[in-house]
């Protein structure tokens, strides 16, 4: 069917050719997924320092906002701006550094005591089973088991060692990008705002101005679920590991300032980065007494309930509006796709797209 109007038979024209040239680039890409997929991973590896630096810049920003506007704003007004800018980067730097070394300074060396302290205790209680003439009449080869358990825990301490040399050869190998995304960080962060008046100025110039007003809401509603899960979740995981020792010195449960500290620090997961704390937590304490660790585990489950019925929704659940169903669901696809890392960036990313598709769906069904 012929179309008379002009600008209508453009549209339709355009409508046509880009949906082909989609289908067309679909096809390729399927049929080459795999020089495609090449060809992406050596992109990444190329900007990979940059890319770095961006994450770090993203991450510093947080606080460093809260400093600048909570602290050396109102302390030292008369303070140049470029000097603050530099003093609350080497604060917000300083801070991350101090929290992430001390939980490491307390807690990674008493995980490895407490394997080697688990294994003495299984072995005393093997020799002494091993010795009960009742249990080998039985036909129960107890020195076999001690074998096997030893084998066991030995192997567990080599993966726990292996994995910080890997980690540690790991960072030897980055340590160029770091350093390389770190001095990059250091200049966003330090004219992020002439930065995005030069990303903003050239994409107008370039660019359509929808895609431009789509692409600077995207991109705040990005920037804002990512500070807004930040802020809460620090404030959370500061609650639930002080709720956690205050509550661990009440019960005369040995190792409350680590296990605290090990359950804050892991509460940064959210739902289950407590859990995987409190494992750990009970890990160290079942070595000196495990009816303690059994009086641990249970005010821990209480304590999570507590935190996560009227804590988190307040704190946390208010600034990201997500249901708990995709939370979970962002840990998981998050953790699959880059790990740790993944599964603390894909919650305030899936509140993100959440967001937009929500504000989409609105305007869709306003349209109709």
């Amino acid at each position: 069917m012929f179309i008379e109007d002009e600008n209508k038979r453009k549209t339709a024209s355009r409508w046509i050719i880009g949906t082909v040239s989609a289908c067309i680039l679909v096809y390729l890409a399927i049929r080459h997924i795999q020089g495609l997929a090449m060809a992406v991973m050596w992109c990444i590896d190329i900007v990979s320092p940059l890319l770095t630096g961006l994450i770090i810049a993203v991450i510093l920003n947080v606080p460093l906002c809260a400093i600048e506007s909570r602290f050396l704003d109102k302390k030292f007004p008369r303070m140049k701006f470029k000097t603050k800018r530099m003093v609350g980067i080497l604060l917000s730097i300083l801070c991350i550094v101090l929290v992430g070394t001390g939980v490491a300074v307390l807690v990674m060396p008493k995980i490895a005591d407490t394997l080697y302290m688990l294994k003495s205790i299984l072995n005393t209680g093997f020799e002494r089973l091993s010795g009960n003439h009742i249990l080998e009449d039985a036909g129960i080869n107890w020195t076999a088991m001690q074998a096997e358990l030893n084998s066991w825990i030995e192997s567990i301490g080599a993966a726990f060692i292996s994995q910080a040399i890997s980690s540690i050869k790991t960072i030897t190998n980055v340590v160029v990008d770091l350093f390389i995304g770190m001095i990059f960080a250091l200049y966003i962060l330090s004219g992020k705002e002439k930065l995005k008046r030069q990303v903003h100025r050239l994409m107008t110039a370039w660019l359509p101005a929808r895609f431009v007003n789509a692409s600077c809401h995207i991109a705040s509603v990005f920037n804002y679920s990512f500070k807004m899960f930040l802020t809460g979740q620090s404030i959370e995981a500061l609650i639930l590991g002080i709720m956690c020792m205050i509550g661990m010195l009440i019960l005369n449960i040995p190792y409350a300032p680590m296990v605290g500290a090990l359950v804050g620090v892991t509460a940064f997961i959210p739902y289950i980065g407590g859990f995987i704390g409190g494992g750990l937590g009970a890990l160290m304490i079942v070595t000196v007494n495990p009816w303690k660790a059994l009086v641990f585990l249970i005010y821990l489950v209480v304590l999570q309930q507590v935190e996560g019925n009227l804590v988190y929704p307040r704190v946390v659940g208010a600034k990201i509006s997500l249901h708990p169903m995709w939370v979970l669901a962002a840990i998981t696809i998050g953790g699959n796709l880059a790990g740790p890392l993944g599964m603390f960036i894909g919650v305030p990313a899936a509140s993100a797209i959440y967001i937009l598709v929500k504000e989409a769906t609105t305007k869709r069904e306003q349209k109709d």
